[in-house]
C-alpha cells in the first residue's frame, strides 16, 4: 500500500472538469512527479489533495485512511503544500514565516528544530533571518516557501512549480534540496515545468493529459522515451527544455 493514494479523483470548477477521475500511488520515500502541458489539471490535483479544491468524486487516503478535506486538517494529518506562486507573508520576517508555518506545533522546542533543520537546507535564509520576506530575491524567496511548508513536519510535501521563473543554477539548488529532503524520509508529490530535469531526480512520474493521466512509469524510463519527450515534454533539446505546464 502506498502512503498516498488516490483514486477516481475528479476535481471540477462549475461545469468544467479540471481532474477526470485519476488515480495516483505516491510510496513512502520517493519523489513522485506530476507532468503535462498547461490545464491538464496538475496543479487542481494538488489542491484537492490539500483540501484547497473541492472534488466532485474519487478517494484520498493516507496510510490507508480517508484524508479530511479541510486545509488545516490535511496538515494536522501530515499533509504540507509549497503553493505556486509561493504566497509566503511579505510583511512579516524570514523567522516570523517560519513559524506560521509551524501553526500545529505545540512544542516550542520542535519548531526551534525545525527551524534549524530549514537554515541547514537553505543557509541563505539564516543570513536574512530578520529581513521581510519582501525584500528577499525570487529564489530565496521559495526557499522559504518550501521551508515554511517544511515546519509542520510533514510526512508528503506537496511542491506546485518550485522553479518557475528562478535562474538555472538558482534550480539546481532547489533540486538538490528536494533530492535531500526525500533522503531524509520526507515523501514529495511534485508538480514541476522543468519536465527533463524533474525526470532526472524524481523516481516516478505520472504524464497528465487534459485531466486524465496518458502515461506513467519509473522516471528513469519515461525520460528514456524519445516519443514521450517529443510529444509531452517539450521536444528533444534536453538542455532547453521548454515550459510544460
Amino acid at each position: 500500500m502506498a502512503l498516498l493514494e488516490v483514486r477516481g479523483l475528479t476535481v471540477s470548477y462549475g461545469p468544467i472538469l479540471a481532474v477526470r477521475g485519476i488515480d495516483l500511488d505516491v510510496p513512502q520515500g520517493q519523489i513522485v512527479a506530476l507532468l503535462g502541458a498547461n490545464g491538464a489539471g496538475k496543479s487542481s490535483t494538488l489542491r484537492a489533495i490539500c483540501g484547497a479544491a473541492p472534488s466532485a468524486g474519487g478517494t484520498i487516503t493516507l496510510d490507508g485512511k480517508p484524508l479530511r478535506r479541510k486545509p488545516f486538517e490535511v496538515v494536522r494529518q501530515g499533509i504540507a503544500m509549497s503553493p505556486e506562486g509561493r504566497l509566503i507573508f511579505y510583511g512579516l520576517t524570514v523567522e516570523e514565516n517560519l513559524k506560521a508555518g509551524a501553526y500545529t506545533q505545540k512544542d516550542r522546542t520542535a519548531v526551534s528544530a525545525g527551524i534549524e533543520r530549514v537554515y541547514g537546507m537553505f543557509p541563505i535564509l539564516r543570513e536574512r533571518r530578520r529581513q521581510q520576506a519582501s525584500t528577499l530575491s525570487g529564489g530565496e524567496q521559495q526557499m522559504l516557501a518550501i521551508g515554511r511548508a517544511l515546519m509542520s513536519s510533514p510526512r508528503i510535501l506537496l511542491l506546485d512549480e518550485p522553479s518557475l521563473g528562478l535562474a538555472p543554477l538558482i534550480v539546481e539548488t532547489i533540486f538538490d534540496t528536494l533530492q535531500a529532503i526525500r533522503d531524509e524520509g520526507t515523501t514529495i508529490l511534485l508538480v514541476e515545468q522543468n519536465a527533463l530535469m524533474t525526470l532526472e531526480r524524481a523516481d516516478y512520474a505520472y504524464v497528465m493529459e487534459l485531466g486524465k493521466v496518458s502515461i506513467h512509469g519509473p522516471a528513469s524510463e519515461l525520460l528514456r522515451d524519445e516519443r514521450l519527450i517529443e510529444a509531452y515534454l517539450g521536444g528533444k533539446n534536453r538542455k532547453h527544455p521548454q515550459n510544460n505546464r
